[in-house]
């Protein structure tokens, strides 16, 4: 086994690999959009045919919505599985975008080239990155040094709903030694690490109801309760003045860092100015005995995300309105369970409702966070291969995001996710004119190469 010979053919054949990244990023698989479900199925296709070129044998597998591919390589190491996934956010406003949102193009900036066109990043780019790795792999040793299992999936931007029934329904296929995911990102877009944290979500959508119909404010207001007030008082009611939580046993199952963990952390020497002078704010607004980097990746929240009642139009409309809604999303950590919130948040909100007025819930998801406790000499490895690549020393970090495959690989498979990415902080992904590095495609697949070096050596 080479991996110099191996690093050499990804660098070589970097220019064929953006041709292959291009051809597939022009295919329009948004699949929250029935309208383009033949574009998400020509993807699959696409991907089938790319895996069959390299001498894996692939398929593409039905579901009750957009299909999943499914592809296994013969090896002499550990079995590995790879997860991706093919489909798109829709690209509007389409007129923010300076060009075709699929008609990907290599520009050059101040900070080097990159490849713009939706998918790029999110997650396109991300794993055709490791199919590249492979790629060298099998051109220059005839196969790849471990036994792998492709799997790619057409639905993660719509909420991945077949997802589930299909990896119970084919688990004794899917299962393997690791689990790899290239869903994520680059440490304020320099270092390189595995995510071993994410948070869960619960969604909240309530909708506040007083008097049957919308009210005239000069002859009812005053004398009639205003469902706006009542939905004010209780968005108001959510945290108290150190940015804590208010609902009732919020933070039962939210656990302490470790401390090996925080002092990894401290060493990364997050710049939490910067990070909220990028978009106009200077000061932390969460709990406020926590730094910054602690409340996006290892403590809780509760957001609103919308709010909506009454004349919001042009100009001025007197009206006290019938409803009032607003749309909560809670970000969950360790332990917490998302149904108990959920009860206790209810509870709450019914507990502040004045006469007069019912409040109506819609649960929009949830599910629990995602902490790996502890992690393993595989993940050593793989940080020791990060580091060689990126010749920054690699971390392990979290998210405040939440990636709910990794919780079904260990929940339904038995698997240990591992998740790493390239993607950089100003990828713009879900928003007009997304960019992926060339940087990080190219060092992205050196890094995959390395890293299936390391972890198929004894």
């Amino acid at each position: 086994m080479s991996l110099d010979t191996v690093l050499t053919r990804i660098d070589t054949n970097m220019p064929e690999a953006l041709e292959r990244l291009k051809e597939l990023l022009r295919i329009a698989s948004i699949s929250t959009d029935p309208a383009y479900k033949a574009d998400c199925d020509k993807a699959a296709d696409w991907l089938v045919r790319d895996l069959n070129s390299m001498g894996i044998a692939a398929e593409k597998r039905p579901t009750p919505g957009h299909p999943m591919v499914v592809a296994h390589a013969e090896g002499p190491g550990p079995h590995l599985l790879f997860y991706g996934h093919y489909d798109v956010q829709p690209v509007d406003p389409l007129e923010l975008w300076h060009n075709d949102p699929f008609d990907p193009q290599v520009e050059e900036t101040e900070k080097g080239p990159v490849i713009r066109g939706r998918g790029t990043s999110d997650d396109k780019g991300q794993l055709m990155t490791f199919l590249e790795a492979c790629r060298a792999w099998i051109a220059e040793e005839g196969q790849l040094p471990c036994r792998m299992t492709f799997f790619f999936e057409g639905e993660e931007e719509s909420g991945s709903p077949s997802l589930a029934p299909f990896m119970k329904a084919n688990a004794e296929e899917l299962r393997a030694d690791l689990a790899l995911i290239c869903d994520t990102s680059l440490f304020e877009s320099r270092v390189p690490g595995i995510e071993i944290m994410l948070r869960g979500m619960l969604q909240e959508e309530i909708t506040v109801t007083g008097p049957r119909i919308d009210l005239h404010s000069g002859i009812y207001g005053g004398a009639a309760i205003n469902p706006v007030r009542v939905l004010a008082k209780i968005i108001a009611s959510l945290h108290d003045d150190q940015g804590r939580i208010t609902v009732p046993d919020f933070y039962a199952g939210v656990e302490e860092l470790p401390e090996a963990v925080r002092a990894q952390w401290e060493a990364l020497d997050f710049d939490a100015a910067a990070f909220l002078g990028d978009v106009g704010l200077s000061h932390p607004a969460g709990e406020q005995d926590r730094t910054a980097l602690e409340m996006i990746w290892s403590r809780p929240t509760c957001e609103v995300n919308g709010i909506k009642g009454g004349y919001a139009g042009a100009g001025f409309k007197t009206v006290l309105p019938s409803k009032a809604s607003a749309k909560i999303s809670f970000r969950l950590v360790g332990k917490q369970d998302p149904q108990a919130i959920q009860a206790n948040f209810r509870k709450m909100v019914r507990a502040m409702l004045p006469p007069d007025c019912t409040a109506e819930f819609t649960c929009h998801g949830a599910g629990v966070a995602f902490n790996l406790g502890k992690t393993d000499a595989r993940f050593e490895k793989a940080l020791k291969a990060l580091t060689e690549e990126w010749q920054v020393p690699a971390a392990y970090t979290g998210s405040g995001g939440s990636i709910p495959i990794a919780g079904h690989f260990r929940d339904i498979l038995g698997t240990t996710p591992m998740l790493i990415g390239f993607s950089k902080d100003d990828d713009g992904l879900h928003s007009p004119n997304e960019k992926y590095d060339v940087e990080s495609f190219h060092k992205g697949a050196r890094s995959w190469a390395r890293i299936l070096a390391a972890l198929t050596r004894d």
